[in-house]
């Protein structure tokens, strides 16, 4: 018996594997292609012969593989649904809130217990004070399942004992990265369209980013009170500036999609009375449909 399995050795459940090794943890391994585990191995870790005798092998089961359909795979290959009885699995694969709440249902109807996860970095930043991993389902398994989860990410997360948390969680956060990206991009296109260098707005952006995470969370806490009197930014003043991207992208030519849809959206904030609340209010427009 080894303390931990990991299934899926893409660079990030190579990663996962690595870091259990050098925190002094036994571990099986399974993969598709039995080639990726040969480095592992040299280094002391066992590879299973089938996903059954990997899951079989630990008490605890990672699964880190590219989405649900593969994770379905896995679950439902021969000897897998004895194989999970008594054990854990906690699957770090990217899923929707529904695959989630299928994949609980399945493991626990095998006698197994199960957690939902979403790793919110890359490989290399793995087993970090402030990695974060989202975790949701059963605290008192959670809580079981911890001293494992710190070796990967300092900062595991538990979202609830609903099991689909933290699918809905990885979902939001994404919704922020993309939504911030498009921004990043909409700010590229005006920088290069001026001939100023790109390179120089991307440095400027990370030197702000930290300031603006800490707005964020503070604009977060606001939505969560439901006071929405002026603490840091009026709504006001963000209706000229969005106005002003809009109009400067406009004369430039470039493509206008993104600082529309906020002009609009601030536009209608301005017309239901709400500029002189805090900017976090135009969330009662989103809420509003």
């Amino acid at each position: 018996m080894t303390d931990v399995t990991i299934i899926g050795l893409g660079q990030m459940g190579l990663k996962l594997a690595e870091l259990m090794l050098e925190a002094g943890k036994s571990v099986t391994l399974w993969n598709r292609s039995a080639d990726k585990a040969a480095e592992l191995v040299a280094r002391g870790a066992q590879f299973a012969p089938s996903q059954a005798a990997a899951i079989a092998a630990s008490p605890m089961t990672l699964i880190c593989v590219y989405d649900y359909a593969a994770a379905d795979e896995i679950l439902n290959a021969e000897g897998v649904g004895a194989a999970l009885d008594g054990h854990l699995v906690i699957n770090l694969g990217t899923g929707s809130p529904e695959d989630a709440r299928d994949a609980e249902a399945y493991v626990t109807r095998r006698g197994g217990r199960y957690l939902d996860g979403a790793i919110q970095a890359a490989p290399s930043q793995m087993g970090q004070d402030d990695t974060p991993i989202l975790i949701s389902g059963s605290a008192a398994v959670f809580a079981e399942a911890l001293p494992v989860l710190n070796i990967l990410a300092g900062n595991p997360t538990h979202l609830g004992e609903r099991i689909d948390a933290a699918a809905f969680m990885d979902l939001a956060t994404l919704s922020y990265v993309y939504g911030a990206f498009g921004g990043f991009l909409h700010g590229a296109r005006i920088a290069e369209s001026v001939d100023i260098s790109v390179a120089t707005f991307g440095r400027i952006v990370a030197q702000i980013s930290p300031t603006f995470g800490t707005f964020f969370k503070h604009e977060a806490a606001v939505i969560d009170s439901g006071d929405f009197a002026i603490t840091e930014s009026p709504l006001r003043i963000s209706i000229p500036a969005v106005e002003r991207i809009l109009r400067t992208s406009e004369g430039l030519g470039i493509n206008t999609e993104l600082p529309a849809l906020l002009h609009q959206w601030l536009g209608r904030a301005g017309q239901a009375g709400l500029a002189d609340e805090e900017l976090a209010a135009m969330i009662k427009i989103l809420r509003a449909g």
